[in-house]
């Protein structure tokens, strides 16, 4: 279940990301209360996954998972540029997530 919980957390931040760029610096009032409250989500969910998930790993998880598709996701829609040293920062921390998933549990 903590993935799940994990999985909530990462739409939560994606949703509220969002919300964020729609309120116009707070300016739009209604777009920065969703937006505070997709963060509270967020990190509630977040906080449950870390019952069962390390937190190396869950934190690592939910950053890395969170940026890719906030990248992904404002290049589409937001029409926002991507250049070379962004992906290649991206794909960094997508293998550094994928060696914490693999060896991040402290033991050898």
């Amino acid at each position: 279940m903590g993935y799940v919980f994990l999985g909530v957390a990462i739409l939560g931040e994606f949703c509220a990301t969002n919300f964020l760029k729609m309120s116009d610096g707070f300016h739009n009032f209604g777009f920065t209360v969703v937006s505070m409250l997709g963060y509270l989500v967020t990190f509630y969910f977040l906080s449950i996954s870390l019952k069962t998930i390390e937190m190396d790993v869950a934190y690592a998880i939910w950053a890395a998972v969170g940026i890719v598709l906030i990248a992904a996701f404002s290049v589409i829609y937001w029409k926002e540029p991507l250049n070379l040293p962004s992906v290649v920062g991206i794909a960094l921390i997508t293998i550094g997530v994928i060696i914490l998933q693999l060896f991040g549990n402290g033991e050898h």
